[in-house]
């Protein structure tokens, strides 16, 4: 597979309710070629301690498309049963469920292009862009 005839994806989270690498999220890479086609899912990795998916496997030739799904429930509920560890008087502070349970990114690609993908996620919202 040549890098001229196929592009690559790398990603990274950043939590920004606590200003840190949000470590241990899985992500899916799924990827199509074209608009009509299915979903072909190519891997899976999870974010290592910088926030940061090292390992995530190249894509097909004919690659058009790409998604990035992020299960940030996990995350989210481990932070929450840390937190209720180190202060239990706060225990029922209005912790509820998630509000994003999971966070799918879809975007195209072009051969020959590097797409990386930044996540800033807190507790309420995310935010997404094409970073360098």
């Amino acid at each position: 597979m040549s890098t001229e005839t196929t592009a690559s994806v790398s990603t990274h989270i950043l939590d920004t309710s606590v200003g840190r690498p949000a470590a241990g999220v899985a992500v899916h890479l799924l990827a199509r070629g074209g608009r009509d086609a299915d979903w072909q899912a190519l891997g899976a990795s999870a974010t290592d301690a910088d926030g940061r998916c090292r390992d995530l496997p190249a894509l097909p030739e004919g690659t058009t498309h790409v998604r990035l799904d992020f299960a940030v429930e996990p995350y989210f509920e481990k932070k929450r049963a840390e937190a209720q560890q180190d202060a239990p008087a706060n225990r029922d502070s209005g912790a509820g469920a998630v509000f994003f349970p999971e966070v799918a990114i879809t975007f195209a690609v072009v051969p020959g292009e590097h797409y990386h993908v930044p996540l800033l996620l807190n507790p309420f919202g995310y935010s997404v862009y094409r970073g360098s």
